[in-house]
């Protein structure tokens, strides 16, 4: 089975914690990602999440343009070791209910993993166990 290092985004992004929630989905948005980590410092010291600015802003009806990262990011980052399975992280984001995993290499954090990197290794694999004579055909979808 592949490993977690393997499937993962090696350079994630980041944002300071006295950044506007909105800024931060516009950066999320330019950079295609649904998550960003929290740097104060040098140190990462949470994670903010499309899901975080929908519940814990949108909506309880804050005022977004001043409601920052740091009220509503998720802290402690939730990690997984880069050398175990991509099972492991399914089993670990469903058992913690996140969609996003701090990807660690000796306790440092040096990528992050999301619920599409995993189910995107999974359709991989599954295509490659069907046969080439019954193709796996499925309609194309458009993200925003």
């Amino acid at each position: 089975m592949s490993t977690v290092a393997k499937i993962m985004s090696k350079q994630p992004k980041t944002v300071g914690p006295s950044v506007s929630i909105v800024s931060a989905a516009k950066k999320m948005k330019t950079s295609r990602v649904g998550s960003l980590f929290v740097k104060k410092g040098k140190k990462l010291v949470g994670i903010v999440t499309d899901t975080d600015i929908v519940r814990r802003g949108v909506a309880m009806s804050k005022p977004l343009g001043k409601l920052t990262v740091e009220k509503i990011m998720t802290a402690p980052i939730c990690t997984i070791e880069g050398s175990q399975a991509v099972d492991d992280a399914q089993d670990m984001m469903a058992d913690l209910g996140v969609r996003h995993l701090a990807v660690t290499q000796a306790g440092e954090i040096v990528g992050v993993v999301s619920v599409r990197d995993v189910l995107m290794f999974y359709k991989r694999y599954a295509q490659s166990k069907v046969p080439a004579e019954a193709p796996y055909s499925e309609p194309k979808i458009f993200q925003d």
